[in-house]
């Protein structure tokens, strides 16, 4: 098995200061010393003179430490400078003997260069061609399907012809048959009739031969001469006209006519369209506004990053509720803030209560703002999801039977909904169209362990990967669009209680830590980068957080009802 990488042992481990006998955590890195620091150790670091020249930057942008290689002419010194005349790399001591005079480079650099060139397009393969092949692949598997249906209904089809032809035939067949039957009875019977008269006509003959043999004897010969004999002539009959059959005339090819024919359309065949990247799929695209926005986002992405430290924007209380625990901004602009006693208020950015309304959420991501605008929110006593429109007219929209839902989130990529339920100590998340039709259930692992205990916060990062907060098992946990285990992260400490949940249009997930204080910044793949607010920015039990269109952070805390704003990207 091969050794990790260091982006993966960023993943697995925490990160430790390197300066001696500093064990706090080394969100920040020297790329001249190669040594992770932390805030404090880099501060003293760009404070000495020897060293406040140094690249100091976060972790996750360090530059990569150039292996160690030993020079083939002179195998006591490593290989640390590039000649560009010479195309080769080469040590110190080669650069002032046979290859003095020469143009040259900092092999680090170009290494770091290289290095960042081939993540980026490692990255590319894991997170763009092979999700895409394999989505590609499945659309192949799907066509097979679709092919097998498509042929057993043609089949099916013919059959069904086939068995019409057979029973017209058969019902044709039969008429003639009866037709025929009919003739040949009358003709019968004409004959008969015929034969009848002939018998008539031979016993009339016998007798007249009996009269005419006594006209003959001696004693009656007088009447031979007083009586006329007059015979009746032979009745007259017909001979009959026999039917004719004459057979059909037809062909293969005419029965081929009469049952049909399979033809091949005359078009090309189309191409399987490959989604470039940083693109959704047509599923999540429907319209041109939201083809434009995503143009905007891919565009913002290329722009943005982290910045080196988070800003203060601005704060306000938020008015008709006891705590903040959970916050999410909708189409408008405006702000959702819940607390623990069930009360749900709308404010405007300057902390102004605009309406309010009362459930029965406590300390969870009970509601979400939709793309049309609307607001929904759970009902944990009557297990109902309710809808708000933009002109505050409440509806039932979603009933979640035996279980009860705690958080729900609306997907930004394609409308669906998201909730997080619990029933007699089993949880699972549900996604619903936006319509509320039940698309599918996320319950167990490929080994059939349950993913979830409590989620308590739910939300949808930028690649489709579903990311629940749940208290129960005290992690964060993440699985893809299919419902498949992707991560659990678990924090940095022994003891890590999550709580509010969102992400950035960068793919970065924010996750608070209850007991600790704390947000923490993970990438989209459950790598640790940083704990970007805390008690240094005078936070106080971090509870709900939500980014708006505009890259800001809504942090809200369950201590008060306070909802500060950071800018931490730049």
């Amino acid at each position: 098995m091969s050794e990790p990488s260091d982006e993966q042992a960023a993943i697995q481990h925490y990160l430790v200061c390197g300066t001696e006998d500093c064990q706090k955590n080394g969100q920040f890195y020297c790329n001249e010393c190669h040594e992770p620091m932390c805030e404090q150790c880099r501060n003293e670091h760009l404070k000495s003179p020897e060293t406040k020249a140094h690249d100091i930057v976060l972790y996750r942008y360090r530059k990569q430490q150039l292996p160690v290689e030993k020079c083939k002419f002179h195998p006591k010194r490593n290989v640390d400078m590039f000649c560009r005349e010479c195309n080769i790399p080469l040590c110190s001591k080669c650069s002032i003997k046979e290859h003095k005079g020469h143009e040259f480079e900092d092999l680090e650099e170009i290494y770091a260069e290289k290095y960042a060139l081939w993540q980026g397009e490692f990255s590319k393969i894991q997170k763009y061609s092979l999700p895409t092949t394999e989505e590609l692949k499945s659309g192949i598997e799907d066509d097979v399907t679709e092919i097998k249906k498509i042929m057993e209904s043609i089949r099916t089809s013919m059959k069904a012809e086939a068995e019409f032809l057979k029973n017209l035939v058969d019902e044709v067949t039969s008429e003639n048959i009866d037709y025929i039957h009919t003739m040949e009875k009358s003709l019968l019977e004409m004959l008969k009739a015929q034969g009848t008269a002939y018998d008539d006509y031979i016993a009339y003959l016998g007798k007249i031969s009996e009269e005419f043999q006594e006209y003959l004897s001696l004693t009656n010969q007088k009447l031979m001469f007083s009586e006329v004999l007059k015979i009746q002539p032979i009745p007259e009959t017909t001979k009959p006209v026999p039917p004719v059959f004459t057979a059909g005339h037809f062909n293969k090819d005419d029965v081929a006519k009469l049952l049909g024919r399979v033809n091949v359309p005359n078009t090309e065949h189309e191409k399987r369209k490959i989604q470039p990247m940083e693109v959704e799929s047509t599923h999540m695209k429907s319209t041109e506004k939201q083809l434009e926005q995503s143009k905007e986002k891919s565009d913002m992405k290329q722009t943005l990053s982290l910045s080196s430290s988070v800003t203060k924007v601005r704060e306000y209380r938020v008015p008709g509720v006891v705590n903040a625990c959970h916050v999410s901004g909708d189409k408008s602009g405006r702000l959702w803030v819940s607390d623990r006693k069930g009360n749900l208020v709308q404010t405007d950015l300057q902390g102004n209560q605009l309406q309010k309304i009362q459930t029965s959420g406590r300390e969870e991501g009970n509601h979400t703002a939709t793309q049309d605008g609307d607001l929904i929110y759970t009902d944990k006593d009557k297990k109902v999801i309710y809808r708000i429109t933009p002109d505050k007219k409440i509806t039932e929209f979603i009933k979640t039977g035996e279980w009860t839902p705690l958080s729900v989130h609306s997907s930004r990529i394609n409308g669906d909904i998201l909730v997080g339920m619990i029933k007699d100590g089993e949880a699972k998340v549900t996604r619903y169209s936006k319509a509320g039709k039940e698309l599918q259930n996320i319950q167990r692992d490929n080994k059939g362990q349950g993913l979830y205990r409590h989620p308590r916060y739910i939300t949808e990062n930028i690649n489709g990967d579903i990311c629940t907060s749940d208290y129960g098992t005290e992690a964060v946990v993440v699985v893809n669009k299919s419902g498949q285990h992707r991560f659990s992260y678990t924090g940095q400490g022994l003891v890590f209680y999550p709580y509010g949940i969102c992400t950035d249009v960068l793919g970065h997930i924010l996750v608070c830590d209850i007991i600790s204080d704390t947000v923490h910044l993970l990438d989209q793949d459950g790598g640790f980068l940083s704990v970007i607010l805390s008690s240094q920015q005078w936070i106080t039990s971090t509870c709900g957080v939500c980014v708006d269109d505009e890259n800001n952070l809504y942090v809200g805390q369950c201590g008060t009802n306070t909802v500060t704003v950071y800018k931490y990207l730049q």
